[in-house]
């Protein structure tokens, strides 16, 4: 007898480079199970994609294209590609268009005998869930945030009235959560206590939300260690007994058995820069995220503040336009790094010399420092975002961080941090006591996070625990169509007899 074709796994990432990596590194996790493994995308994200999977014989692409819309750019496909985030309810409205050629492709999968077991698809496109009940197929979600973080955001609407009318330092109650830090009402996401439902991308992400919570399950990147507490508050927000399997972190699956950064990496001028500062007692890593968008001020005041500190760094900097104070790099010289192209994050914060990180603390940026142990100074620059969350998760809910203030005395939110705030923070993660405890408890927590992966680890279990439903599920659907056709067969012999009574 021939042997059984491998379960097959669909992904559906949406189209910006923070939510995709991810969900590339999860599909690598099913493909090393012996999983096969399709990913959706569509031209000029495809190259990218099948840089990153290429080792993998078990992953492959279906491309599609990516729809025409009157107010996008010609050839926008990616969200990196948006020349400004005021376009990005356009661009997720477009990707609705996609619909029609993703069930073509679902479609040609079953007649040839390669029926997915699930379809994990981004948070955004939650129009993928009518594809998938249409074919019978699981729909999974997969958000890019925490537990917890994600169960905040859900539960706003739990909240009443007087509570979103009070004052943005007063302290808010969920009746179904248990934070581990006081939740202030400044922590919550911009706009989600006081949302217009007729601005579009509201609409949109409402849309997306209906089709979240109807969803088969939800995949998290995220570990047991640190959010598994969490996970029955944030199941409870849903229907259908939906579950959230924390497998993460994700881009720990690639690294199971590498202690040291690969030879594609070692090329990379930033990572020689950081073999020279072997000796240096500790570089702190500075980049705030492809989103972030600082003032010509407050990037003065970085570059201060950096200086001031006396501690070696690189500095990620998105702007083309900014250029140091007179005098600066020439003061800085060898001790400081600033980087205004792509870098793999990853790499730098797996580097020996790397001991902290200033973070806008977005979701993947927290789980690479934890899984890599370094500690890091919270940022959080976009505060319509889980960012705020995640920076109060990690200084004071998980103590491997501490935070620059982001408001003065009087509670009122400080417009541009200056210098000695920023050199302050940094001094205290890379050499004062408190940033001795935060490294401390962020080399715990790395030793964990790898743990989770490992065979036998709560990550690798639940991972196995999901496979092995999403199979049962298989089994379901496989008798259910076999029992449709045999009613038919049934129904249409009734009526061959009928028929023969009725000639006779």
């Amino acid at each position: 007898m021939a042997a059984p074709s491998p379960s097959h796994v669909v992904v559906f990432p949406y189209m910006a480079q923070g939510h995709t990596i991810p969900l590339l590194d999860i599909a690598k996790a099913f493909a090393n199970r012996g999983l096969k493994v399709t990913i959706i995308t569509t031209p000029s994200n495809a190259p990218f994609i099948s840089s990153k999977t290429s080792n993998h014989p078990n992953i492959s692409s279906s491309i599609i294209p990516f729809p025409r819309a009157q107010d996008l750019p010609e050839g926008c496909e990616n969200t990196a590609d948006l020349p400004s985030m005021a376009l990005l309810a356009p661009f997720v409205e477009a990707t609705k268009q996609m619909k029609q050629p993703f069930e073509g492709v679902l479609r040609d999968m079953i007649s040839d005998g390669c029926r997915p077991i699930c379809v994990i698809s981004d948070f955004f496109l939650g129009w993928t869930l009518d594809s998938c009940r249409s074919f019978r197929i699981p729909r999974i979600v997969y958000h890019g945030m925490g537990v917890l973080s994600m169960a905040i955001c859900k539960s706003v609407g739990l909240l009443a009235p007087s509570v979103k009318d009070s004052s943005d330092l007063d302290p808010i109650e969920f009746p179904n959560l248990n934070a581990p830090f006081t939740l202030l009402k400044s922590d919550i996401p911009e706009g989600l206590l006081h949302a217009n439902p007729d601005d579009d991308f509201v609409r949109l992400s409402l849309e997306a939300g209906e089709a979240d919570i109807n969803s088969w399950g939800v995949v998290v990147n995220s570990f047991e260690e640190i959010e598994g507490d969490h996970a029955g508050e944030f199941e409870s927000l849903y229907v259908n007994q939906a579950k959230a399997y924390c497998v993460g972190p994700f881009l720990l699956y690639d690294r199971l058995g590498y202690d040291h950064v690969g030879t594609e990496e070692q090329s990379y001028s930033y990572i020689k820069w950081l073999d020279d500062q072997a000796e240096s007692g500790g570089v702190i890593y500075v980049s705030f995220g492809t989103q972030s968008h600082f003032s010509e001020h407050q990037m003065d005041e970085i570059a201060s503040g950096l200086e001031m500190a006396g501690h070696p760094f690189i500095w990620v900097v998105r702007s083309k336009e900014w250029v140091p104070p007179d005098g600066w790099n020439a003061r800085v010289g060898r001790r400081g790094l600033v980087v205004q192209d792509w870098v793999d994050q990853r790499s730098i914060l797996a580097h020996p010399a790397t001991g902290g990180f200033l973070s806008h603390c977005g979701w993947n940026s927290v789980l690479e420092s934890l899984s890599m142990g370094v500690p890091l100074l919270t940022w959080p620059a976009l505060s319509f975002s889980d960012q705020p969350l995640n920076a109060k998760f990690v200084a004071v809910g998980l103590g491997v961080g501490l935070m620059i203030p982001q408001r003065g005395v009087g509670g009122e939110k400080i417009v541009t941090v200056d210098r000695d705030v920023i050199c302050d923070g940094v001094k205290e993660l890379m050499g004062g006591e408190e940033g001795r405890k935060a490294r401390e408890r962020a080399q715990a927590l790395g030793r964990l996070a790898r743990h989770a992966v490992e065979k036998g680890g709560s990550s690798d279990l639940k991972l196995d625990e999901l496979i092995e439903q999403l199979t049962i599920k298989k089994c379901e659907t496989k008798l259910f169509a076999i029992l449709i056709v045999e009613q038919y067969y049934i129904h249409y012999f009734h009526l061959i007899l009928l028929n023969l009574n009725i000639m006779r």
